[in-house]
């Protein structure tokens, strides 16, 4: 007993049978810190799964879910058999893809520039500016967005134009791109700086030592210590393709470019919320969240082999 406290005192490892044995006297304190986590991720986790049976059902409120009749796959029937489904899910499909396809490389992009400079002061100061956008609300920013392409707004000043970009469903997508690439770049290079400070020294100077220019030094010595976060960044960001957030997507949208913003998550609020028609909304929402479960399995196991074929 005494030796388990000088281990614990001086930090010396345990072997594995002894701190199942420390464990198992222990038990209750472990308890004690483990439940109050485990009470709230059932409680907000496991229990709303139960609303799934919602897209099973014809729901009614006074009923609840246990007692509204079922109805099977019917919703999902109603949904994939919908004229509009193939426009709803290419619009978020088309939204998630594109807005990966230009905004993933920024962040990356953004890192390695700031890793460039040498100064701290210029460095931290080029940081702050491109830090703060995140810290920008959602509806703010839309607002912020309405105003700059509104027909008397400073874009249109600037080109000498009178458009109103935001009837404009052909420009609905480079308008909600563009806007998120200014608003999270900064905030999410930060775990790319943070990985590019820790590239070896050693291999920078002595690739600058054998004459590798600023382009070589990039590609052989700084991209190889942010690969592990790029490629989990990007199964992460990849499955959520079909998971584009709600509220920017509503706030941005008018009923002159429904034709390319009515995507997922806007047709289920409007028909679950607003409507009423709790289990096709339900089923809707479903059918998204399965998408993205395969979508993230898939790239995971694309991005396993890859690795697997290059010896990794």
């Amino acid at each position: 007993m005494k030796t388990q406290s000088r281990k614990a005192a001086v930090g010396v490892k345990r072997t594995p049978g002894e701190k199942l044995r420390y464990v198992r006297k222990n038990w209750q304190l472990y308890l004690i810190f483990l439940l109050p986590a485990l009470a709230l991720t059932i409680i907000f986790k496991y229990f709303p799964m139960g609303g799934v049976l919602i897209a099973f059902e014809d729901y009614n409120v006074i009923e609840g879910v246990l007692g509204s009749p079922w109805v099977g796959l019917e919703y999902f029937r109603r949904f994939l058999s919908s004229p509009d489904f193939m426009d709803y899910l290419m619009n978020t499909l088309k939204l998630s893809v594109y807005g990966l396809l230009w905004g993933f490389p920024i962040p990356i992009i953004l890192a390695l520039l700031l890793n460039r400079i040498r100064k701290t002061g210029i460095k931290k100061k080029i940081q702050l500016l491109v830090y703060a956008p995140n810290f920008i609300s959602v509806i703010v920013l839309c607002g912020m967005v309405r105003m700059f392409l509104s027909p008397v707004g400073p874009i249109n000043s600037a080109l000498g134009i009178n458009a109103n970009w935001m009837t404009m469903p052909e420009a609905f997508r480079s308008i909600y791109i563009v806007s998120g690439i200014w608003q999270t770049a900064g905030w999410s290079s930060i775990m790319y700086t943070a990985a590019l400070a820790n590239a070896s020294k050693d291999l920078e100077e002595a690739a600058i030592i054998d004459g590798a220019n600023i382009l070589q030094q990039i590609r052989y010595v700084e991209l190889p210590a942010i690969k592990n976060i790029i490629v989990i960044q990007f199964i992460l960001q990849a499955g959520n393709i079909m998971s584009i957030g709600f509220e920017k997507a509503y706030a941005l949208q008018t009923d002159m470019n429904l034709a390319t913003s009515e995507i997922l998550s806007t047709y289920t609020y409007k028909i679950g919320l607003l409507n009423g028609d709790y289990g096709y909304s339900t089923a809707v929402g479903l059918f998204n969240s399965v998408i993205n479960v395969i979508l993230l399995i898939l790239v995971n196991w694309i991005v396993k082999k890859l690795n697997e074929g290059e010896g990794l």
